[in-house]
């Protein structure tokens, strides 16, 4: 021990200690390409995706919609025939929809709907509800929420 230590207590020493060099700072960019590819496919994934809801959104914004129409309806068949409709030509195209009446009409929705609650249920109110004032209760304006939530897109 060198003599100017000498007679010096612990904590005096460890005072003559010279501070531990710092490391460096660790650096957050990854080191293989790997990863590098594996942030780019990650990105891209959530890129697509979002795009695709995006897409899912604007193209059933009409039933959205059509269903905000239908809580501010009463259970008029009128009302609810008129709104089928609307909905149905912002589904498919006007060739399809606009010459349909009376009993094709009421094929057209069952085929759309997946069921036969048009032709032989509550749904026939629809047909004649343009030329008839008629009463209903409130399962037809459960069969327009129905068919307007889950018809088919532009198969039929």
């Amino acid at each position: 021990m060198k003599d100017e230590w000498k007679g010096l207590n612990l904590a005096e020493l460890v005072d003559l200690l010279q501070p531990m060099p710092e490391p460096s700072p660790v650096s957050m960019v990854p080191q293989t390409a790997g990863w590098l590819w594996l942030a780019a496919a990650l990105a891209a994934f959530l890129a697509f995706a979002i795009w695709q809801v995006i897409k899912h959104r604007k193209k059933t914004a009409y039933r959205r919609q059509a269903l905000e129409e239908l809580t501010s309806c009463s259970n008029d068949p009128q009302q609810l025939a008129e709104l089928l409709r609307r909905t149905a030509l912002s589904a498919y195209s006007r060739s399809k929809v606009a010459s349909l009446h009376g009993q094709e009409w009421l094929s057209f929705l069952d085929r759309t709907y997946g069921g036969t609650a048009f032709s032989d249920g509550p749904g026939k109110a629809i047909a004649t509800a343009p030329y008839q004032d008629t009463s209903t209760s409130s399962e037809l304006k459960s069969l327009v929420q129905t068919w307007i939530r889950t018809h088919k897109g532009d198969a039929a």
